[in-house]
Order: C-alpha cells, then sequence, then structure tokens
C-alpha cells in the first residue's frame, strides 16, 4: 500500500524584498514561492508600485503592507507588526523570514505561539545589521545559509551548527542554448553599481592589459547605480571609450541576449572593507553559467560554492588587476577552453534548478514542524 503523501504545510513568508521590486533575494523567493507545491505558502511583505498588478499574474497569495513610497525604515516596522496578526489569522506552521529585518514580528510569535520559524541569511547583513542578525540566527529553529560562506558568518554569529544548513540559490534555465559567441571577445559584468566591492574598478584597471594582448577586446557592463560616475571616470581616463558599452538597466530580454553573446562573465567581487559582507553566494555567475559561460570572479566569499576553479570558470584575487588580466586574457585567448568551462557550468546549473532547490526548502520547514510536534 502506497503510503499518504505528505499534507500541505501552512507557511507564512515574511519579507521586505519581493517583486516587482528587482535583486536576488526577491527572485529567490519569488522562485520558492512558485516551485512548492507542497507548501501552503501566504506571502506578506511590503507594498510597492505595479505591485497589483504583478500579484494577480504570479497568481499567489500576497498581502502587502503600507503604501508605496513611504520611509523604507517605518515601512519594514509595519511589516513586522502586521506579521503577529496575519499569523494568528493564518494559523501557520511555520513562518519563513526572508531577511532578518522582517523577524522581529516572527520571534515574538515563536515565543508566545511556539510557531517554528526558518530564517533565511544572505551575508550583507552581518555587516550592516550585526547585532540584529546574530540575536535571530541564536533563536531561529534554522537557519537556511546561502553559501559556505554565509554559513561561516552565521556560526560565528553564534548560531547552533546543527541548525544551520546550506542551501543555493538556483537558477533560471534556459529552455535549449541558442549560443553564437562570437566576434569581438566580449568580457561582460551584470551587477547594480551601487557598491564599489563588485569590482568594476578592477576591471576598468585591468582592461588596458587585455587589451594589449587580446586588442579586440570589449567590455560590456549592464547595471546602474551611485557607482555609475566613478565608472565612467575610469573608463575616460584608461581611454577605453571605444572598448566599453555602459548599458545601464536593460530588459531581461536584452541581458539575456548579451548573456547568449558575451565570451566570458566578469564580476571579481571583493570583500567590503569592513571584513564582512559582500558576495553571499553570486548568482550572477550561475545565471551565466546556465547559458554556458564561463566566469572570472574573486576568490572570496559565497563565489568559491558559485564557481568551480578551473572547470566551470577561474577564481582570482579580485583586488589585484594584473591577476584580473591574466585570467581573462587566458580565457579570451583560449575559446575552446572557455566553451568547455561554460559547458560545465551549464552541467552544474542543471544540478540547481528552482524546483530542486524549493524542495530542499521544504524538507527544511517539515524538518522544524516536525520537531515541534506538529507534522
Amino acid at each position: 500500500m502506497a503510503p499518504e503523501p505528505a499534507r500541505r504545510l501552512r507557511v507564512l513568508l515574511v519579507t521586505p524584498d519581493f517583486p516587482p521590486e528587482k535583486g536576488g533575494i526577491q527572485i529567490l523567493l519569488t522562485r520558492i514561492v512558485e516551485n512548492a507545491p507542497g507548501l501552503d505558502l501566504r506571502v506578506l511583505t511590503l507594498g510597492q508600485p505595479d505591485s497589483a498588478a504583478y500579484d494577480r499574474e504570479l497568481g499567489a497569495d500576497v498581502r502587502r503592507v503600507a503604501d508605496a513610497g513611504m520611509d523604507r525604515r517605518l515601512a519594514v516596522v509595519g511589516l513586522n507588526a502586521r506579521s503577529v496578526g496575519e499569523a494568528v489569522r493564518f494559523r501557520p506552521d511555520a513562518i519563513l523570514s526572508g531577511h532578518v529585518v522582517a523577524s522581529l514580528g516572527s520571534l515574538a510569535l515563536r515565543r508566545a505561539l511556539r510557531i517554528p520559524l526558518v530564517q533565511y541569511v544572505h551575508a550583507d547583513e552581518f555587516r550592516v545589521r550585526a547585532g540584529l542578525a546574530g540575536r535571530v540566527v541564536r533563536a531561529a529553529d534554522a537557519t537556511i545559509a546561502v553559501s559556505r560562506y554565509t554559513r561561516e558568518m552565521t556560526l560565528g554569529a553564534g548560531a547552533p551548527a546543527e541548525r544551520v544548513r546550506v542551501i543555493l540559490p538556483g537558477v533560471d534555465l534556459p529552455p535549449e542554448l541558442t549560443i553564437e559567441r562570437g566576434s569581438p571577445p566580449t568580457l561582460l559584468t551584470v551587477a547594480t553599481m551601487l557598491f564599489r566591492y563588485k569590482g568594476h574598478d578592477v576591471v576598468a584597471r585591468a582592461l588596458p592589459l587585455v587589451r594589449a594582448r587580446v586588442p579586440d577586446a570589449r567590455w560590456v557592463v549592464i547595471g546602474d547605480g551611485p557607482f555609475r560616475p566613478a565608472v565612467e571616470s575610469a573608463v575616460a581616463a584608461y581611454g577605453l571609450g571605444d572598448a566599453v558599452e555602459l548599458l545601464g538597466r536593460v530588459s531581461d530580454e536584452e541581458r539575456n541576449a548579451w548573456l547568449d553573446r558575451a565570451n566570458v562573465f566578469c564580476m571579481p567581487s571583493r570583500v567590503p572593507a569592513a571584513g564582512v559582507g559582500g558576495e553571499g553566494f553570486g548568482s550572477a555567475y550561475q545565471e551565466a553559467g546556465a547559458r554556458g559561460m564561463p566566469a572570472l570572479a574573486g576568490d572570496v566569499a559565497g563565489a568559491r560554492d558559485s564557481v568551480a576553479n578551473g572547470e566551470t570558470g577561474l577564481l582570482i584575487d579580485p583586488t589585484d588587476h594584473l591577476a584580473v588580466a591574466g585570467a581573462a586574457i587566458e580565457l579570451l585567448g583560449d575559446p575552446q577552453r572557455a566553451q568547455e568551462m561554460g559547458a560545465a557550468a551549464r552541467r552544474k546549473a542543471e544540478g540547481n534548478s528552482w524546483p530542486k532547490v524549493a524542495a530542499r526548502v521544504e524538507e527544511v520547514l517539515r524538518e522544524v514542524v516536525s520537531r515541534r510536534g506538529g507534522g
């Protein structure tokens, strides 16, 4: 006799980060909602422009807090307060907190109603909100870290090791590869220009050396932000105007076209000056790999989980423009090796599709509910 299927768990997902806002955390949480049929999920998040249209298209149970345009700090306070009432009405088996700033209400519910809490951590919260992050991971029934790097920070903040699980973020796999990589040899960076640690400045210093060996090499940059003027100044100072395209924000379709067209994904992220934070995982590397492109990444932080050195790309010292130039020359100058690394990156991405990641998250949720005697 076949065993009865497990009942669907009622899970309240509380997060300030959710589409239509862009970002890696937003994509991660949306894909879990879309790919977890064993979970009865209700999402509690912040209001945004055009969020009603997005929610209708998503077809999930999404509740919004605060009008778009409210100060974010006040909105997060409202999100935490609303989570208490939402939990009383929804009666979830567990709460999944997408960011530590959304955990205060969940911690109160854990104490008062004994609702298990699973906390997602990404890395940079241990730099900018170290006290809160430490408090949350010490109390949570389970913490999901997006990389081994993030796990080490979680343990360093006092989380019990037996409650920390590493679940790498997933990736959207194109149904078929229609890649036509060709000339000129192109380095591609896809990253917001919010932080210097993403490595745009180091690539700009490296590019003249790359072009000395690969004269027609160019650098295409997708993304925008307050760091852009500094990148533009560096490009002008090094006389790279004819070799660099700063495209700013583009559509998903245009981004994907560049992922299919460029030769090497180049984002040598480093750890910020504070010594913590930075790339919790680096989903952009995996997105490039899903489309068969090798990556050039910093040999630090979460990139070590995203890029297998010498197999799916190259890990180098992200503070050394000579190392960045050498790796870029190596890959641009050997198309066959780059193609083999790209194929390996695609295989690695296939093992980390979103349905598989969502199943791993569901397993953690069922574990904490069972431990509390609820399933």
